[in-house]
């Protein structure tokens, strides 16, 4: 059983909540989300808002901050080999609430369809708010470019 290490980032100010599956190794390794260097979550979610990429994880924190945006994952804990989404077993799922209750968050989004399925599956019916699938950010969904992410995440960013 693997434990969920990183704690959520979020502040009274965010308005979006962007759940991951669960950390990769990288990411546990680095201690903070979407750690791997070939995750383009970072890069996709600067052009968006049109900022730097941010590299070292507070610069990373402060950046989600200052966009209004929460990011935790949908799993608490669970079995996995490696980093892999398919060999996920045994889910026990993170209590939102701790986000839901001190922020006013607008839309919940999912980073791929790993995440989406343990949220429709547990989340969803706990907490009776719906969540928008968005591509997956990982390395493996090599069929979308970073174009196409930015493309299909930019409904994130305010009007």
């Amino acid at each position: 059983m693997t434990i969920h290490p990183i704690p959520p980032v979020f502040d009274s100010d965010s308005k979006i909540l962007i759940l991951g599956s669960f950390p990769s190794v990288k990411s546990r390794e680095a201690g903070f989300f979407y750690g791997h260097p070939q995750n383009r979550f970072w890069k996709v979610n600067a052009a968006i808002f049109h900022e730097e990429v941010p590299k070292a994880i507070e610069e990373k924190k402060a950046f989600l901050l200052r966009n209004h945006i929460a990011v935790w994952d949908v799993i608490k804990s669970c079995d996995i080999e490696g980093s892999s989404d398919s060999s996920i077993r045994n889910v026990s799922v993170n209590d939102l609430n701790i986000i839901l209750s001190a922020a006013d968050i607008r839309a919940i989004y999912v980073n791929g369809k790993t995440a989406y399925k343990y949220y429709l599956q547990y989340t969803e019916p706990l907490i009776q708010r719906p969540a928008v699938c968005l591509p997956s950010t990982s390395p493996a969904n090599a069929a979308w470019n970073v174009e196409r992410l930015v493309d299909a995440w930019k409904q994130i960013a305010p009007d």
